[in-house]
């Protein structure tokens, strides 16, 4: 933006105005009238880089610096395999069939983490080896707010309390359920043997 230079009429008038005003404090001396300053360069704004796009072509989508860190189901499917490699293959496939089933849904987190402690431990203490946790897809909130929030409060919370005491020692895999087993809304929770 540039600065708009003063017309004759309005430095005669200035002019006038300053030899009529008082001073406010007399007994500083006047300062003389500093250079003007130079007129500010105008900033160039960065073009915006858009890559060449022809119509028919697939976009691909850049991760965008603002987005929520990776969900609890690609963190889990990024995670390295503790159990026998074949097993794991044949479990993600669905052609495993869990021994054992908790339902979590409709439980709150006070009364779903007690249930889940007793059932995992208790399954361990059977010599079962795979159980799976259903714990739904979780619902939208009704009202979003300013800050992002993970759908399903269960989904996310029980594969942290499979990695924290008193589970940590008796589960040796967790892995986001086949779709025939319920998808996203459930876990394979893969345990050690006993000893």
């Amino acid at each position: 933006m540039t600065r708009r230079k003063l017309t004759a009429e309005e430095v005669e008038l200035w002019r006038k105005v300053a030899q009529k005003a008082e001073r406010l404090h007399p007994e500083i001396p006047q300062a003389v009238h500093p250079t003007p300053l130079p007129k500010p360069k105008p900033k160039k704004s960065p073009k915006p880089r858009i890559d060449a796009f022809e119509l028919g072509q697939n976009h691909r989508a850049k991760p965008s610096g603002n987005s929520l860190k990776p969900s609890v189901t690609e963190t889990l499917r990024a995670a390295p395999v503790q159990m026998d490699v074949k097993a794991f293959n044949r479990m993600k496939r669905g052609k495993l069939k869990p021994e054992g089933k908790l339902d979590l849904h409709g439980m709150r987190v006070d009364t779903a983490h007690p249930a889940l402690i007793r059932f995992i431990l208790n399954a361990q203490a059977q010599g079962k080896r795979l159980v799976l946790v259903v714990t739904g897809k979780g619902k939208d909130r009704d009202e979003p707010g300013p800050i992002p929030t993970p759908r399903g409060v269960l989904r996310n919370q029980v594969p942290k309390w499979l990695s924290l005491h008193p589970l940590a020692h008796a589960v040796m895999q967790v892995s986001p359920a086949h779709i025939s087993h319920g998808g996203d809304g459930a876990y394979y929770v893969y345990l050690r043997r006993t000893r």
